[in-house]
């Protein structure tokens, strides 16, 4: 494998931008997918499903259950595919089956919508407390997670397999406007929705997944692995699925202690001002731990035994999992904080949010780009650092908007710090994997990717919830609070790196 990997090498260095380009493509499609679902399509599903107080919960439970198993398949299909021998190379056949894979589970998203007032709802509401519309949902969005991290479990391997050390700031710059790109596909999804055209929504996203799919199979040329890897591969899956039930533990373990604040303060009639802070720095304290302590336990049991020489990869994924919390959650509940805080009408509420991610990425995008080119230069780390400090600034402005305009400025601020920090933080993190098992480790990296999910949204959303009942609305400002100290934190984190390429070595 290493004569193999050899060779590669010596195509790198006649890289031009149409193969950086290429190389990502299918980034666009992963977060097509992502993107449309996660901020407009989704709520506006459970919005039709679900009592509207408890919604934010709702969402929670779709989220966390949908991630966990994302969690463990993208590491499992990182790691598979640097074993894999197929004559279309170690990461595309992962790439077509997660596409199609896609396609289908897209379909039964949309099909949900058919079991509104459903004839199972009785059956469904006395066993799951759920109706039969929101179980399809779920299972559905479950499913899609899967396949979508089948695809995104081997892709991360090609940027380390085909771009040498001293071009991946630009390539991982490029990956960054792939992953940011799809919001200009929600500005075209968000009024479809919003007018119920939904399965036209849906059949752009298919259509989308389809082309970005075949783009890569046809341009991106990788060399077949000729020597059959060494090692066993059992032992190491199986991590992975530990490492997947460890993180969620921890995070569901400190939700719950939350929530048994939360009860027992209700329980003695505290005062709302009291409970309000008291839950509010539970809520903070539960990320934060479930942060450390989850990457800690989870990278552990993933890496085994070599992961106390693998400190830095860890602390790389802690920083990256604070940053990726933050940001992914005020994504995700966009939808509801115009609905709620910013009073938009139901009819306009997913064309708003998709005007809000379109601003977003007028700064988010360019940033990326600059970005990789400064991180080749300036350093990855002092990057990624600034970029946290950029992206709390943006938050604190949100705090603050009570108008949409107030809202866009905020969001082109956090759009300027999470373009500087997709490009410089990942590009420091391929040069942290083992080349040889770079699909494994940035697999094991999802740890920050299906994580931020998980304890964001997954914690922030029962606290929203909670914090409404007592105050209406003033959930969302709390949790957004939480949010901008984690951007703090992702700083913070970052000087616990040192050094570049960690060794591998047998496991």
């Amino acid at each position: 494998m290493a004569d193999t990997l050899e060779a590669q090498d010596l195509i790198k260095k006649i890289l031009y931008w149409r193969d950086y380009i290429t190389i990502n493509i299918f980034w666009f499609g992963i977060n097509t997918v992502t993107g449309s679902i996660t901020p407009v399509i989704l709520p506006f599903l459970i919005a039709l499903y679900v009592p509207g107080e408890l919604k934010n919960t709702y969402l929670a439970n779709i989220r966390v259950a949908s991630l966990a198993v994302a969690m463990m398949v993208q590491p499992i299909a990182g790691s598979l595919s640097d074993r894999c021998r197929s004559r279309w190379g170690r990461r595309r056949p992962y790439v077509f089956a997660g596409a199609i894979l896609d396609i289908l589970f897209l379909f039964l998203v949309g099909s949900s919508t058919l079991f509104i007032d459903s004839p199972f709802d009785a059956f469904f509401e006395s066993n799951l407390g759920v109706t039969a519309a929101y179980a399809a949902l779920l299972i559905s969005i479950i499913l899609l997670q899967a396949s979508n991290n089948i695809a995104a479990g081997a892709l991360q391997g090609l940027i380390p397999d085909l771009i040498s050390g001293d071009q991946r700031g630009r390539a991982s710059g490029v990956k960054a406007v792939m992953e940011l790109l799809p919001i200009a596909v929600v500005i075209a999804i968000g009024p479809l929705v919003d007018t119920g055209r939904l399965w036209e929504a849906i059949g752009v996203v298919m259509a989308i997944t389809l082309i970005t799919m075949l783009i890569t199979m046809r341009f991106v040329h990788e060399k077949p692995l000729k020597e059959k890897p060494l090692g066993d591969a059992a032992g190491p899956l199986l991590r992975l699925v530990a490492l997947a039930a460890i993180f969620v533990g921890v995070s569901q373990a400190t939700l719950r202690l939350v929530r048994s604040i939360d009860a027992y303060l209700l329980s003695y009639s505290a005062d709302p001002v009291l409970q309000v802070s008291l839950v509010g720095i539970a809520g903070f304290l539960a990320m934060t731990v479930s942060i450390l302590f989850g990457v800690y336990f989870g990278a552990w049991s993933g890496i085994g035994k070599l992961a106390r020489r693998q400190s830095s990869f860890i602390w790389w994924v802690i920083s990256r999992l604070f940053f990726l919390t933050a940001i992914g959650s005020i994504q995700g509940f966009a939808y509801f904080f115009l609905r709620d805080i910013i009073q938009i009408p139901d009819s306009r509420t997913a064309t708003m949010t998709s005007i809000l991610l379109a601003a977003v990425a007028l700064f988010l995008i360019p940033s990326a780009l600059v970005g990789g080119y400064l991180s080749d230069r300036m350093g990855r780390r002092k990057l990624a650092g600034i970029s946290g400090l950029i992206a709390a600034g943006g938050t604190l402005v949100l705090l603050s908007a009570r108008d949409f305009p107030l809202v866009l400025i905020g969001g082109c601020i956090i759009g300027l710090g999470t373009g500087l920090f997709y490009a410089s933080n990942w590009a420091l993190g391929t040069d942290l994997v083992p080349k040889q098992e770079a699909g494994r480790y940035l697999g094991i990296s999802n740890l920050a990717g299906a994580g931020a999910g998980i304890i964001g949204v997954g914690i922030g959303g029962p606290i929203a919830d909670s914090i409404n009942s007592l105050r209406p609305d003033l959930g969302y400002l709390i949790i957004f609070a939480i949010y901008a100290a984690l951007f703090l934190l992702s700083t913070l984190s970052l000087s616990q790196i040192r050094g570049t390429i960690q060794t591998a070595g047998s496991i």
